[in-house]
């Protein structure tokens, strides 16, 4: 049985409401009661129209998760990893951040952080910070390094 041309519909609606990973459509379709071969033919479909692309997609995210909610490159990676995306695709996308708008997000975070911290003990604040950022997906090289230019020491 070939995909009709409702699935086919209801598919594009899907990809054309927002950039969509190809794990996404290819989920989402087995939730239509989909068999493995109208799945795989239906995605060609829509990479060939123009309504499902990885590289777009991955771009689009990767922005997205920067822009908003201040994720760094290695969460931003691994959160592709689980949709599937290609590496070739994850570079794309992590390359569009620009690194000075990234390190001045990572140093927003640190400052705004280390006013909320109430540790008192120097070390163990700092440490408290560095973990805070490093667990939003910032290289821990950078976020020392920022952590350095920010106290001074």
């Amino acid at each position: 049985m070939a995909a009709s041309s409702d699935i086919i519909s209801k598919a594009e609606s899907f990809c054309a409401y927002q950039e969509r990973s190809q794990q996404e459509v290819r989920d989402k379709l087995y939730a239509l009661g989909l068999h493995k071969a109208d799945v795989e033919q239906t995605i060609s479909l829509l990479i060939t129209d123009g309504f499902l692309n990885e590289e777009r997609f991955a771009i689009a995210f990767a922005g997205g998760k920067f822009r908003i909610k201040q994720w760094g490159r290695i969460k931003i990676k691994l959160a592709l990893q689980q949709k599937k995306v290609s590496p070739y695709c994850i570079s794309k996308g992590l390359n569009t951040i620009p690194e000075k708008d990234y390190l001045v997000c990572l140093e927003k975070i640190i400052v705004a952080y280390s006013k909320k911290t109430i540790e008192k003990n120097p070390m163990k604040r700092k440490y408290k910070i560095a973990q805070y950022v490093i667990g939003r997906g910032f290289e821990p090289e950078l976020v020392w390094d920022a952590m350095k230019n920010i106290t001074g020491k």
